[in-house]
């Protein structure tokens, strides 16, 4: 894919055009995501209070008793501690809202920031340990694995 920008400083409305040779599903799908809402925050409940998110501090999204949580770095203070937030949105949702080049789902119940990602272990059997950089763990399900390692290059 060949890909194109002009700058005109007399150009009132950025415009994005798409010349291909046929409709693909590729391009139905870029032209979806050009549409979109960027969602850069996520609305997290803390307490009673609702608190907006950027998705660039979450470092990992995860179900837990019937609830669905965001671990968020907190980039105020000298140490980078984090919090958790409950949020409102389903993990499917989650999934479907962020950018998936960045956000990706390691398992049923958790989905992964991969700017938050210390490393992957890679010598568990059949498994994927992943360090974050707050220094928690979590483990790639083994039903993942494969989309991780394609993901990742590996």
């Amino acid at each position: 894919m060949k890909v194109e920008i002009k700058i005109d400083r007399s150009c009132m409305e950025t415009t994005v055009t798409i010349c291909a040779k046929e409709l693909t599903d590729e391009i139905s799908d870029l032209a979806e995501k050009l549409q979109a809402d960027d969602p850069r925050f996520l609305i997290g409940i803390d307490e009673e209070r609702a608190v907006i998110l950027d998705t660039q501090q979450v470092i990992r999204i995860f179900a837990l008793k019937q609830k669905v949580i965001a671990v968020v770095q907190n980039v105020a203070g000298p140490a980078p501690a984090t919090r958790e937030y409950a949020l409102k949105l389903r993990l499917y949702e989650l999934e479907e809202r962020l950018p998936d080049k960045q956000f990706v789902r390691i398992s049923h119940s958790e989905i992964i920031n991969l700017k938050k990602v210390r490393d992957f272990d890679l010598s568990f059997a059949g498994s994927i340990q992943v360090r974050f950089i707050d220094g928690s763990t979590t483990f790639v399900s083994r039903r993942y694995v494969a989309k991780i390692k394609h993901t990742l290059g590996l």
